[in-house]
């Protein structure tokens, strides 16, 4: 079985570089999908009040302390107490004392009045009462993120943002990197759109890997977090196998080359994106 890398968090903490992602697994199959997930050696799940499906991660987790858990912040419930009790809410959910990681999904410039500076003093509440162990922000840009440094004293150990090789966000992920604050990929591979890229194919052929290995791979190559969602044990598995091979510098290039920039991105603009779910 491969060996997952961890990297440090600010806090103290470390992280395993892989993690298995449950975004848009349905309620009812995320047990099984983690139990897999699990049975092939992965040690991190990242989940979301939002994505419905806390309970089951915390099904699949009962009894287990050796596993990385991380989860984030409804958009609806960003007012300090709102988000005190939604805290309590996922505690309760995954059947824990305590999170390894809690995440402020989205920052939501134009909710709130502007205002996501309380909410992260909130939840700065958990990680000094020890009901965190890390927090951290989504989707913040650099703007977000020095206007948390100039409001209050800690720093975010994670943000995690759109990244894959058609929107490198490569200046965003400066921006971590030079505060002490670890980037986490999310859409690795473009939800698929990657994949059939004339050079990431050529790249995997060169390796002997699928597509999706060569991309992740490109990912943890980068010193960046990842966690790819899928409900196929095989695909599940496949994800894993990123340790035993290595991509070489021109390969890396290739890879980075593809950034396409603002057009590259998939997912929303996290400096206009205002959903709360109803």
């Amino acid at each position: 079985m491969s060996t997952v890398p961890s990297l440090s968090l600010n806090g103290g903490t470390s992280i395993p570089q892989l993690g298995f992602g449950v975004f848009q697994i349905p309620p009812d199959q995320t047990a099984q999908a983690v139990r897999t997930a699990l049975d092939v050696g992965y040690r991190h799940v990242d989940t979301a009040q939002m994505y419905q499906n806390e309970a089951g991660v915390g099904e699949a987790l009962a009894g287990r302390d050796d596993v990385f858990v991380t989860s984030k912040l409804n958009n609806g419930f960003h007012r300090p107490d709102d988000a005190r009790r939604a805290f309590d809410e996922t505690l309760t959910r995954l059947g824990r004392d305590s999170i390894d990681l809690f995440l402020i999904h989205w920052p939501l410039p134009t909710l709130y009045d502007g205002d996501y500076v309380s909410t992260w003093r909130t939840l700065t509440e958990f990680l000094a009462d020890g009901r965190a162990k890390a927090v951290g922000v989504s989707n913040f840009t650099a703007a977000h993120l020095e206007r948390l440094a100039a409001e209050t004293d800690v720093v975010p150990a994670v943000n995690q943002i759109e990244v894959h090789p058609y929107f490198a966000n490569d200046a965003l992920r400066a921006y971590g990197q030079e505060h002490g604050i670890v980037t986490e990929a999310w859409s690795p591979i473009a939800q698929g759109a990657v994949l059939d890229d004339p050079v990431v194919v050529e790249v995997a052929q060169a390796v002997g890997r699928t597509p999706a290995q060569a991309v992740l791979r490109w990912h943890v190559q980068r010193g960046d977090v990842v966690f790819p969602k899928s409900t196929t044990p095989a695909r599940i598995e496949e994800n894993f196998g990123l340790f035993d091979f290595t991509l070489d510098d021109a390969q890396m290039a290739a890879l980075t080359a593809l950034d396409k920039g603002e057009q590259g991105r998939t997912g929303p603009d996290p400096e206009v994106f205002d959903y709360v779910p109803g």
